[in-house]
């Protein structure tokens, strides 16, 4: 990227005056945009008192600029609050009576604890399955998937060291067993590519505080239309029925496609949040985001290791997505040391996650490495 276009781009993010953010595997820097979304919300509530029409507004034009970066449908776009909310409606709406649910041990812990807690009031088999130095070789998928798996669950890209899936090859896999896929992609959306139709995804959920750049509390569901039209959430409201504003009690009737899986009323402010974070995301391209980002992942790489860190990622980009973690003992102490000095970065469980975004340079990682290798 050509340094006036990034130095442009860095100013948009008040917070990179004082300090280097590298924590997108966490919570990315906030741009002047979103602050702007923030206000407008605001306003919207001292100015009007209320104003669905123009809330509505502003949470449909999220979901249809998500359902853009990921190709698909609006109507097969769901929004709930998080990714626990969305692998529990799912689990909720399947019968895996007598079948076998598929969590990988890379996995964020809320999909198997969403998983175990319905196996409460299912009578499945759970197996997870296992990784190997910290990645997943495809072949495991091979071995654990089989005809009695109702439902296989993965990350794209691993929240613990940016390990990146090839989900194409894992879809084809699962299909073969007759086994749903469900993706999360909380991750990976805003930093890597994904067409869920090229993929041939099922359900895939994603979150808008990493690299979506927006803040938490609003997820997108996206289930495929012909999967999701013969599901029937138990988790619902009444966002999720043809006509919500017909306010029929005594009635149950579905929204079609992924609408379905609606609940209450959304979350409005992050909607507002989300439009604006998903306009800069389309503005930038994912093309050149994911670009910029591989470049600095190679980067980081290269650097730690010449450094001698020892790293928990895989060193191949190609194998990985934006963030690499770094094997630190007393990881959320350094964490906050760094913090101390101007870095903030992300820790969890024995690696501190360095992970960039667009408005990042090669100086911020090196110097962010430099002041790691003080400290430790």
């Amino acid at each position: 990227m050509e340094t006036e276009t990034l130095l442009k781009i860095r100013s948009e993010f008040p917070s990179l005056e004082n300090k280097i953010i590298l924590s997108s595997c966490s919570q990315s820097a906030i741009s002047l945009d979103v602050l702007d979304a923030m206000e407008e919300y605001k306003n919207s509530l001292l100015e009007d008192g209320m104003s669905w029409e123009t809330w509505m507004v502003k949470v449909n034009n999220a979901k249809e600029k998500f359902s853009r970066i990921i190709n698909c449908n609006p109507d097969e776009i769901a929004i709930l609050s998080s990714v626990s909310d969305s692998i529990s409606s799912i689990l909720h709406s399947l019968d895996l009576n007598n079948q076998e649910v598929c969590v990988t041990e890379m996995d964020f812990p809320c999909i198997g604890h969403a998983v175990l807690a319905q196996q409460k009031k299912q009578n499945f088999k759970v197996t997870f399955i296992p990784a190997e130095n910290n990645v997943i070789p495809i072949d495991h998928y091979e071995k654990y998937i089989h005809e009695n798996t109702g439902l296989t669950c993965v990350s794209h890209v691993s929240y613990y060291n940016g390990f990146k899936q090839n989900i194409k090859e894992i879809a084809k896999i699962a299909h073969r067993n007759d086994s749903l896929l469900f993706v999360d992609a909380y991750q990976s959306a805003g930093g890597v590519n994904i067409d869920v139709k090229e993929m041939d995804i099922d359900i895939l959920v994603a979150g808008m505080q990493k690299y979506l750049l927006g803040v938490p509390g609003i997820s997108f569901m996206y289930i495929k239309k012909e999967i999701a039209e013969k599901l029937s959430p138990t988790t619902i409201g009444w966002f999720g029925q043809k006509e919500p504003f017909a306010f029929d009690l005594k009635n149950l009737d579905y929204a079609n496609s992924a609408q379905r899986f609606n609940t209450g009323t959304p979350p409005v402010i992050n909607g507002y949040i989300a439009d604006a974070a998903l306009s800069f995301i389309e503005r930038i391209g994912m093309e050149t985001i994911e670009r910029h980002l591989s470049k600095l992942s190679y980067h980081t790489i290269e650097n730690a290791l010449q450094m001698g860190f020892k790293l928990a990622s895989p060193r191949d980009i190609n194998q990985k997505g934006a963030s690499t973690a770094i094997y630190v003992e007393n990881a959320n102490k350094v964490e906050g040391l760094l913090k101390e000095a101007g870095y903030v970065v992300s820790a969890r469980k024995d690696v501190i996650r360095i992970a960039p975004h667009i408005y990042n340079t090669e100086d911020d990682i090196l110097n962010c490495l430099k002041q790691l290798e003080k400290l430790i």
